[in-house]
């Protein structure tokens, strides 16, 4: 790991950045919907992603923009940025994916899943690209390294 000091906490802008993914993820969810509608027969035409499967899209949406909100008022309330931010974001989304299905066992097992898998891939480093060495520590650490007393011999 790098001896240098953290960096100090900077608040998140909660309401831009639950926006922001919420709309990502609506975006995503307009692609799963069309592609739930493109894979299903109905007759409903091409209007049936929004009709007929458009609650995926609702669904795709909120859960982004919980995660968001939630990571983003967790952060700023302990003024941490850490993997336990993630994963109360996570659990919050996972728990709306079960309320939609109408079973709190459903809702209480994708807050538990997904809290801890968000909470697992934050701890590791990975979601927000802070793994603990440097490109230049990582280089050095792969490729062999000339012993310190042949490097004069050269």
């Amino acid at each position: 790991m790098s001896d240098l000091p953290a960096p100090a906490y900077t608040p998140k802008p909660t309401l831009k950045y639950a926006s922001a993914i919420g709309l990502q993820a609506g975006a995503v969810g307009v692609f799963v919907s069309a592609v739930q509608n493109a894979l299903g027969s109905h007759s409903n035409g091409a209007m049936g992603f929004l009709t007929r499967t458009g609650g995926t899209i609702a669904l795709f949406a909120g859960m982004g923009a919980t995660f968001a909100l939630t990571e983003s008022v967790v952060a700023n309330q302990r003024q941490k940025d850490d993997a336990v931010n993630g994963a109360a974001g996570a659990c919050a989304a996972g728990f709306l994916a079960g309320i939609r299905v109408r079973s709190i066992p459903m809702a209480v097992g994708g807050c538990v899943i997904l809290g801890a898998t968000m909470g697992a891939f934050d701890y590791s480093g990975q979601l927000s690209g802070q793994a603990g060495l440097t490109q230049e520590e990582k280089r050095r650490r792969f490729f062999k390294q000339v012993p310190k007393h042949l490097e004069g011999a050269e």
